[in-house]
């Protein structure tokens, strides 16, 4: 925990293509973190609109984040286009390498592995994902929050809430979590119990598993060629 007197620069990543409930579900949490500055930041100031259109503006660009204390990585199909890029992922590096806490929801965990940082770590993420991870040298953990050292993991989309209230309660305490849990009024009560592969029914899983085919091939493309970038050896089965 970190004392309450010390001011906290936040920082989430913007980007073309992010699937905007991994930042804006954390947001919710963490713009009421006390003691806190939260911002956006974006290769540019021009607006970008998420996987299903809406629109989302930075508030400033990479170039004018201070030193991050926090720095939250979303995820989204956009997440494909900074697998390569050098701007993108040195400014990952740099902050990350100063911040007492990374944040990674969804396959911003991917991200973060094309930026090298994941080597060693355990980690997670969504679930059409998970089995990616090996290419960046992280331990794939089937969970929806995952804890390593410094690194807060959030597995597929609505998970950033849960992981965005671990982080406000490792950031200040558990109370200040539970009052943040309380204001935004969650308490999820899904009508149907089919949030995970091993939920869902079988139709609906094979049903899930093809709409997002053509992608996470795509993913685990780049992820082999990412892969032999950074020199990790992973075997058919996925294994480092």
């Amino acid at each position: 925990m970190i004392p309450h007197d010390t001011h906290l620069h936040i920082g989430s990543l913007l980007f073309e293509g992010v699937d905007q409930i991994d930042l804006t579900g954390p947001f919710e949490v963490l713009s009421r973190i006390p003691n806190s500055t939260y911002r956006i930041y974006g290769k540019a100031m021009a607006p970008v609109r998420d996987v299903k259109g809406l629109r989302l503006t930075p508030d400033a660009t990479l170039a004018e984040a201070p030193p991050l204390d926090v720095l939250h990585i979303p995820g989204g199909h956009g997440q494909e286009a900074l697998m390569d890029d050098a701007q993108v992922l040195n400014w990952i590096r740099r902050q990350a390498s100063g911040a007492c806490s990374i944040f990674s929801v969804c396959t911003g965990a991917l991200i973060c592995g094309a930026a090298g940082l994941l080597k060693g770590r355990r980690a997670t993420t969504h679930w059409a994902s998970l089995h990616l991870l090996p290419y960046f040298g992280a331990t794939p953990v089937n969970e929806r929050v995952v804890v390593d050292g410094a690194w807060i993991f959030a597995a597929g989309v609505t998970a950033g809430i849960d992981g965005a209230l671990r982080l406000a309660a490792e950031l200040r305490s558990d109370e200040v979590a539970q009052a943040i849990q309380l204001h935004i009024a969650y308490a999820p009560e899904p009508p149907f119990d089919s949030g995970t592969p091993e939920t869902a029914l079988p139709a609906i899983l094979e049903q899930a598993r093809r709409s997002v085919r053509t992608i996470t091939v795509q993913r685990e493309q780049t992820a082999r060629r990412i892969a032999a970038k950074l020199g990790i050896a992973v075997s058919a089965a996925g294994r480092e």
